[in-house]
């Protein structure tokens, strides 16, 4: 019978990221509610000195895989080692991040487990012994529930939703053979953001730009805005294809889905593809000449006024505050 509440821990450069704790911190509260104990899997090449770090947030067990083969990150040599060790175990429930490897990960170890996913989950709950998956629907429009009747039950959690809860376990570390055979993919290079920049999925205040910015250029009153809330700078799909911002700082449906605490939009009308890509934040602050402008409807807090007036009032504000 299948049983426990299972993650797929997700490092990078020989840390883990922060959405493996959102994921440890979930899995302990669905767990506590089940009665089960809480399992992550954890890939990688040198990690297992990582595993001690996820007890802290509610894993009981930790199995690692501890291969050169699975540094760097592949899709094929992974998916084989969670599904591997998943069919050995027969959990119940299984959550891996809705972040750019876990939506690359994800539906490879459905198709190996035979089971169904819910995606990019905003909130999971347990119901009548089951897992039901909360998730943005028709652009965020509305939100539906989902149930998966196949084992493990699959959810994707999408990154900086879900709250981080300490615990201080002591998670025990359970070693497993991937089994991997002959490699069917092979990383040539991997080509790294310049240092220091916050990565727009991962950070909790984000500063955005729009057609509005009117080049590359006008987005360096948002880098000094940015610099000083230490946020990321951000950027709506019509700016990144006029070549004003890299496609790695495209917020929204065709980009990267995020959800930090604050979101500063300026110079954004607010497409509805936008909206479905920030409209999770805890915060939103718009900034548009145009009162119309359909952002000011899911904004918090709205100022009607020239962006490259409004900016760098604000940045002189936050300066002050921060002397």
């Amino acid at each position: 019978m299948a049983k426990g509440v299972w993650i797929v821990a997700e490092q990078r450069d020989g840390a883990l990221r922060k959405v493996s704790f959102e994921l440890a911190s979930t899995a302990r509260k669905l767990a506590d509610q089940l009665g089960d104990e809480v399992a992550a899997v954890l890939c990688g090449s040198g990690v297992e000195a990582m595993a001690a770090e996820l007890g802290k947030y509610g894993v009981d067990k930790v199995y690692v895989a501890d291969n050169p083969a699975l540094e760097p990150y592949t899709t094929d040599a992974h998916a084989a080692a969670v599904a591997k060790v998943v069919k050995e175990n027969d959990p119940a429930i299984l959550l891996v991040a809705a972040s750019a490897q876990g939506k690359d990960l994800a539906p490879s170890v459905v198709g190996k487990l035979a089971t169904g996913m819910a995606t990019d989950c905003t909130d999971v709950k347990i119901d009548g012994g089951k897992l039901v998956a909360v998730r943005p629907m028709y652009a965020g429009k509305c939100f539906g529930e989902v149930v998966i009747d196949t084992f493990p039950q699959m959810a994707s959690l999408r990154p900086n939703v879900f709250t981080i809860v300490e615990c201080a376990k002591a998670g025990a570390v359970v070693k497993f053979d991937a089994g991997l055979g002959e490699a069917k993919t092979k990383v040539a290079e991997i080509q790294k953001e310049a240092s220091g920049k916050i990565d727009v999925a991962e950070a909790n205040i984000i500063v955005s730009g729009g057609r509005g910015m009117k080049g590359p250029e006008g987005y360096g009153i948002l880098e000094e805005l940015a610099a000083l809330l230490g946020a990321a700078v951000g950027a709506s799909r019509a700016a990144v294809d006029a070549g004003w911002r890299p496609q790695s700082d495209q917020v929204g449906q065709t980009g990267k889905v995020v959800s930090p605490n604050l979101y500063i939009a300026c110079g954004i009308s607010g497409a509805i593809q936008h909206l479905a890509g920030m409209s999770s934040s805890k915060y939103i602050a718009a900034i548009n000449k145009d009162p119309e402008a359909p952002i000011f409807a899911r904004a918090d807090y709205g100022v009607v006024d020239d962006l490259f007036k409004v900016v760098p009032a604000l940045t002189q504000e936050v300066k002050k505050l921060l002397a």
